[in-house]
């Protein structure tokens, strides 16, 4: 089995804050092994991204994979993350340090950036968002 898969997450907000949600597909050589998505309540958007990476990356973990490549629309997220940018809200640093926590269970991590439209799981976010199932 190849432990490697691609995890795409994207979060929204109607309102910013407003009605959120997050949303995740795990998927490997485009055949779709989980997806997810979960109403927030009212929130921003920083914190739907942040909430989306933290569902599909311990979903990842659940079904065992060790290798992943996270795809982001959120270039506030992607750069946290990896270090280029502060994190300046305290809220914030708590769902990016539970990312990052998540991110050591794998034994490698690469995360892209992707336009929305190039997202798969923004139409999840976006159900979610607006409280449909």
């Amino acid at each position: 089995m190849v432990d490697s898969v691609i995890l795409e997450i994207d979060g929204a907000s109607k309102g910013n804050p407003g009605n959120a949600g997050s949303g995740y597909i795990i998927s490997r050589d485009g055949e779709i092994l989980a997806r997810g998505k979960r109403y927030l309540g009212v929130t921003t958007n920083n914190v739907a991204e942040y909430k989306a990476m933290i569902m599909g990356l311990s979903r990842a973990a659940e079904m065992g994979f060790k290798e992943i490549t996270v795809r982001t629309d959120s270039l506030l997220v992607s750069r946290q993350i990896e270090g280029e940018y502060r994190v300046r809200k305290e809220h914030l640093r708590k769902l990016c340090d539970e990312a990052r926590k998540l991110i050591g269970r794998f034994k490698s991590v690469k995360i892209e950036y992707v336009p929305s439209e190039r997202n798969r799981a923004h139409h999840l976010a976006e159900d979610a968002a607006t409280m449909r199932d």
